[in-house]
């Protein structure tokens, strides 16, 4: 009889192999594939930033300020020039005008006046400018005998026409008598009023005495 009760036998084990790691293919960009995206930092551009626009401001008004003084400079200077041409042409027509009213005056009064007139009237502020004679002592030279021999007509136009100060021609004489003949003012005075000396009005008298010392 067989025996039912034969005990298992062991099943042989395997030697284990070593465990390989598992290694993941690394997936193979494709031409034109897109890049993973960078964490890139986010930057404003120029034309955000505060300080361009203090900038653009500042060479605003900077462009303006030239462009203002340049004008404001070019605009005085035209009026400035154009004052000036302004006044010199005023100028011109003034010494124009002066100069025609003057020889319109002067053609108009030499035909009237005559010739032996003009002779008498050069004789007078001879007399009286360089003679220091009274106003009747010149009338009496110009129409003497002995003198210009002049008409009363003449010689009357010459004094009344003559240029001169007949108070200085009084001091001037009386001056003339204190230093060459050492006369006393009264004395001077009675020889500056005399008919038969110097013919000046008591008036011019009291002037040149008064004034005989200054």
């Amino acid at each position: 009889m067989t025996n039912n009760n034969v005990a298992p036998q062991p099943v042989p084990q395997q030697p284990s192999q070593p465990q390989q790691p598992v290694v993941y293919p690394n997936p193979v960009m494709q031409p034109n594939q897109p890049q993973p995206n960078q964490p890139q930092q986010n930057k404003k551009p120029v034309w955000k930033k505060w300080w361009f626009w203090v900038i653009i401001v500042l060479a605003v008004f900077a462009i303006a300020g030239q462009g203002a003084n340049t004008s404001g400079n070019a605009a005085s200077n035209t009026q400035s020039s154009s004052t000036a041409q302004q006044s010199e042409t005023n100028s011109n027509k003034s010494e124009q005008s002066n100069q025609s009213d003057t020889e319109q005056k002067k053609n108009s009064e030499e035909p009237d006046v005559p010739a032996d007139y003009k002779s008498a009237l050069r004789q007078a502020d001879t007399y009286a400018n360089t003679m220091h004679m009274s106003k009747a002592g010149v009338y009496d030279q110009l129409t003497s005998e002995y003198g210009g021999k002049f008409s009363a007509e003449a010689a009357q136009y010459a004094v009344d026409n003559v240029k001169t100060d007949w108070n200085a021609n009084a001091l001037a004489k009386a001056k003339s008598y204190q230093e060459t003949m050492a006369m006393s003012p009264e004395a001077i005075r009675d020889q500056l009023t005399s008919q038969a000396g110097e013919k000046f009005t008591p008036e011019e008298a009291n002037y040149a005495i008064e004034h005989l010392n200054d």
